[in-house]
């Protein structure tokens, strides 16, 4: 018997570490974008974390140790936990290498697959280490050795197949749909997250006019979404319940037509060239026809989107720091290529 237990809005972690049976390397504590329940191959993640407290952070750590000595762990392991209430939960254990491994050496500049390989054949984990201390990027705290992160902040995102198969729905769940990644690195999470999407080709505009459609769960967040958006200088077009939840909350929006509702209706304006952005979480069994023809109008013109409450805030916080670097953050060569 399987007993799930959901967890409304929590934070995801991955952690990845190395064991030798009595030393443990914790070489990572990501924090996913998107909250838990998007699979962890398509959620786009920060290192370090962005919003945790070093109490947790050190909480997540310890039982790392815990579960990989126990579990007489020699070689790499990876852990999901998810943050809710300040409570940490374990989703599962991976007594394995995990598809993260490639991103945390790159942004910490230890190879944990080259380092696992030496434990697992010579069984010295502190002797592995040893290799890199040249370098100045492992040190002990405590009973946990960790990796000396240089100020920067690295951020990976899912790169996804979309726009290569006609009829695909971009709405993401507990099943993997990407088929490559990304990373963006810089000395804050705002730029690291925009120059992520640019690498993924989601290109964040600067300005212009947001569609935003929220399912019924998320329109608590109407507001906080709203006003993020209307801060920074764009539009809103809205359908008939985000609308009015909108409106509610005090957040100027023109109402749109869904497009089971008659013209002129958001597929019109996604098609006209009107709509710059997209924050469409709506899945709910009444619009759900709806909202899927609208992701899938968004594929074919080419707008930017998000599909969960927490991207759309990473790419608000993105695109103020793009108005601040004056869209800078795009290389010559790409903005040549998209033109």
């Amino acid at each position: 018997m399987l007993i799930d237990k959901f967890l409304d809005q929590a934070i995801e972690l991955d952690v990845d570490c190395i064991s030798d049976g009595d030393d443990v390397y914790i070489g990572s504590v990501m924090q996913h974008i998107e909250e838990a329940g998007i699979h962890s191959g398509d959620s786009a993640c920060s290192l370090p974390t962005i919003s945790l407290s070093e109490h947790l952070v050190k909480k997540v750590e310890t039982q790392t140790r815990k579960i990989a000595l126990n579990l007489g762990v020699v070689g790499l392991m990876n852990i999901q936990f998810a943050i809710y209430q300040d409570d940490v939960y374990m989703i599962e254990v991976n007594p394995r290498a995990s598809r993260t491994v490639p991103f945390v050496s790159k942004a910490t500049g230890i190879p944990l697959a080259k380092v696992a390989t030496r434990v697992m054949w010579q069984g010295n984990l502190k002797e592995a280490l040893s290799f890199y201390d040249k370098y100045n990027v492992v040190y002990e705290d405590g009973d946990i050795l960790k990796p000396k992160l240089k100020g920067h902040i690295s951020v990976k995102e899912a790169v996804f197949p979309f726009s290569k198969l006609a009829g695909a729905d971009l709405i993401l769940g507990p099943e993997m749909k990407s088929t490559g990644e990304v990373m963006g690195i810089s000395d804050s999470f705002e730029t690291s997250f925009a120059k992520s999407q640019i690498a993924s080709f989601n290109m964040l505009p600067s300005k212009g006019t947001v569609f935003i459609s929220l399912t019924d769960i998320d329109k608590a967040y109407a507001k906080e979404i709203g006003e993020g958006f209307s801060k920074l200088g764009f539009e809103i077009l809205a359908t008939s319940g985000t609308h009015k939840a909108l409106l509610m909350a005090g957040v100027e929006a023109t109402f749109v037509h869904k497009i089971s509702e008659g013209r002129p209706n958001v597929e019109d304006s996604l098609k006209n060239g009107d709509i710059d952005l997209v924050i469409n979480t709506s899945d709910s069994k009444s619009s759900k026809e709806d909202a899927k023809k609208i992701r899938q109008s968004v594929l074919a013109n080419n707008v930017a989107y998000f599909t969960t409450l927490a991207a759309a805030k990473a790419a608000a916080q993105a695109i103020k720091e793009l108005k601040v670097h004056n869209g800078s953050l795009v290389p010559k060569a790409l903005q040549d290529y998209l033109a």
